[in-house]
């Protein structure tokens, strides 16, 4: 008896059960490997001046448009113009991208109707915006 349990047991082992052995299977399809994104240069040393002239811009987008300005418009267009000019990346084009929406954000939250609050912040940010674009053109060219 034990030596027949010993040879079920053997011819169980070697018994292929319906699948094919590991040699003989194909491997499953693999993606060929995709290069690695190359790494994005180093941001300009005016970065950070050009990220808050994108905040700016959204604020203003947002405080023109509440309080009815006629060239709210404009600031949507020049930041459309400067993502074109320096959004030489897709990370760089978020980075501005981002700064303006929290420019927008930022006055959105606080201001809900056009008031003399938001008329004065209006009129500060944008000369503060052109002083900023003044001095990036000044020292980097423009």
């Amino acid at each position: 008896m034990r030596r027949a349990a010993l040879g079920l047991l053997a011819l169980l082992v070697a018994a292929p059960w319906g699948a094919a052995p590991a040699q003989q299977r194909t491997p499953p399809a693999t993606k060929p490997a995709e290069p690695a994104p190359a790494p994005e240069p180093p941001p300009p040393p005016y970065e950070p001046q050009l990220l808050k002239l994108a905040e700016i811009m959204g604020s203003l987008a947002y405080l023109r448009t509440l309080c009815g300005g006629k060239e709210a418009q404009d600031w949507r267009d020049r930041m459309a113009a400067l993502v074109e000019a320096e959004g030489r990346t897709p990370a760089r084009r978020e980075r501005l991208t981002s700064a303006y929406n929290r420019g927008f954000r930022a006055y959105s939250l606080t201001h809900r109707a056009c008031t003399d609050g938001s008329q004065e912040a209006s009129t500060r940010l944008a000369g503060e915006g052109e002083r900023l674009a003044r001095a990036l053109a000044g020292r980097y060219g423009g």
